[in-house]
């Protein structure tokens, strides 16, 4: 497999030969930059965008400017949702949280194939769904679970998106994810250290005990997950030609 390739994001790869035929060819890869705004509250969708080895973070951004996580995408999705969902502007911004690759799409071409009400749209529909279980069980979660808990299932969701146990974190950009003081992260990051699950350092976080973490996490983590695993069961990837 080439080092980027659109069948490294699972709704590409999951497009049937007709589908993926007509959209490749517009496909525009891409090099997603920590820090980079793909959306803005409020703003046009002239792309929609499918990450490969980068993750994007949802944020809804307060009157006040300040904001929190409402919900990452990696390689698993795609980011603008609501352009087939009724509208060609978002109420949240999109910050790349991890560089990285991906392939962007001008919005009406995923439009025209979306109103096709083919297998385009019942993917897509599909992946939705997921979405937005990953949005309220993160309401949730924040509301309800200890800020541990809270670092513990970022953590992993994060995880599964990449290939490596390493990150390229700072405790500010995690406190402004899960809209908390970065002082509350760096006890909890402090904890989890302690127990050996995570080694912590300045800008970077290792895990070392993924089991650990499982065992920590609340709830919301592996309903996420079992969502996710139970909507796209059926879904077949397609495989590169050797």
């Amino acid at each position: 497999m080439r080092l980027n390739n659109p069948n490294q994001n699972h709704l590409l790869a999951a497009l049937l030969d007709a589908e993926y035929a007509r959209l490749s060819p517009h496909l525009e890869p891409i090099m997603m930059r920590l820090g980079d705004v793909l959306y803005e509250s409020g703003g046009k969708l002239n792309h929609v965008y499918f990450p490969t080895s980068a993750i994007v973070s949802l944020h809804y951004v307060l009157e006040n400017g300040s904001s929190s996580e409402i919900a990452g995408v990696g390689n698993e999705g795609i980011l603008g949702i609501s352009l087939f969902m009724g509208g060609n502007t978002t109420p949240s911004r999109a910050v790349v949280q991890t560089a990285g690759h991906g392939y962007r799409l001008k919005s009406q071409i995923l439009l025209d194939e979306f109103n096709l009400a083919g297998p385009v749209m019942r993917l897509l529909l599909r992946y939705t769904q997921a979405l937005l279980t990953q949005m309220s069980q993160t309401a949730i979660c924040n509301r309800h679970h200890t800020l541990e808990q809270q670092l513990c299932r970022w953590l992993l969701l994060t995880l599964d998106r990449l290939p490596t146990s390493e990150l390229t974190m700072t405790q500010e950009l995690i406190a402004t994810m899960l809209g908390v003081r970065r002082e509350g992260v760096t006890v909890a990051a402090g904890r989890l250290q302690a127990k050996g699950f995570i080694s912590n350092r300045r800008g970077h976080i290792s895990v070392l005990d993924r089991i650990g973490l499982e065992g920590d996490v609340c709830e919301c983590y592996e309903v996420v997950k079992k969502e996710f695993a139970r909507l796209m069961s059926d879904v077949r990837q397609r495989q590169e030609p050797q």
